[in-house]
């Protein structure tokens, strides 16, 4: 693996990878992370031993730069980094929505970049992190990208033209889950159910359904025709859920999602 790796952008997405790194093998020697608070850099080392450096310096350090910053700074940061970025260089990007073109004019010619969309379920290592090549990267690049992100999870190739859609399905796709838990929380306690025990069996069930989703390989349909019986709860729970509209409102909310992603591509960051 190329070394060293540095972090830029140290919030809980490029901490999870850093400390996904560390498991993973990578020695806190060879990581550089950046921040902006000088006690944010101090607990960064005491808690994984790495050096925590100026954006500068880890550019000029690291062979491979990870840019985990929030979309609306990924172009003040480029323009801090450029002077210091040769060609040789691999530059990631895990920003919403920003494209390698853009990162690309902002660079040196030549300079390869890979665009990674991951999910906060990287947090306990079973992200989902979606990897496009930019114009100059190579296998070799995209496969280094796949080394490091697979430290927190699974990893896929996309074209960069499906990122949007990826980010809608995928970056966002924890947060329609966890409004869902929420959703039958609620309604387990107009049940007559305690929420401390509500909440038990639905994350329960939901971590059993998506077992049985990832290791049957059977058909989500099939899967959920298993439970329905003729004339029972299920179905009749699933009718209201179609009389609701509520697969419509997903298909929505998912363009939803893919729309602000191609807002924030093209600058629109308010």
């Amino acid at each position: 693996m190329p070394q060293p790796v540095a972090v830029l952008g140290t919030g809980k997405i490029g901490e999870a990878l850093l400390s996904g790194m560390i498991r993973a093998g990578w020695a806190p020697a060879d990581l550089l992370v950046t921040t902006r608070r000088s006690e944010r850099a101090a607990e960064l080392r005491t808690r994984y031993g790495v050096d925590p450096v100026s954006n500068a310096e880890a550019a000029k350090q690291a062979d491979t730069l990870i840019l985990a910053v929030k979309p609306q700074d990924m172009g003040r940061l480029l323009e801090e980094l450029a002077p210091h970025i040769t060609s040789d260089r691999l530059v990631i990007s895990a920003a919403a929505g920003i494209t390698t073109s853009f990162i690309e004019e902002h660079l040196a010619a030549g300079t390869p970049v890979v665009r990674v969309m991951p999910n906060t379920p990287v947090l306990v290592d079973e992200g989902m992190s979606v990897i496009s090549a930019g114009s100059q990267a190579t296998a070799a690049h995209l496969a280094h990208a796949e080394e490091i992100f697979g430290a927190v999870g699974k990893t896929l190739r996309v074209p960069e033209t499906q990122q949007d859609a990826c980010t809608a399905l995928s970056g966002s796709g924890p947060a329609y889950f966890f409004y869902l838990v929420e959703a039958m929380t609620d309604a387990g306690i107009l049940l007559g159910l305690p929420r401390d025990k509500a909440h038990d069996l639905i994350v329960q069930a939901a971590i059993g359904a998506a077992v049985m989703l990832r290791d049957s390989g059977e058909h989500p349909v099939k899967l959920r025709e298993n439970v329905t019986s003729p004339a029972g709860t299920t179905i009749n729970a699933i009718r209201e859920l179609e009389n609701h509209g509520v697969r419509a409102a997903l298909i929505a909310a998912l363009e939803a999602a893919r729309d602000r992603s191609r807002e924030l591509a093209s600058g629109n960051n308010s």
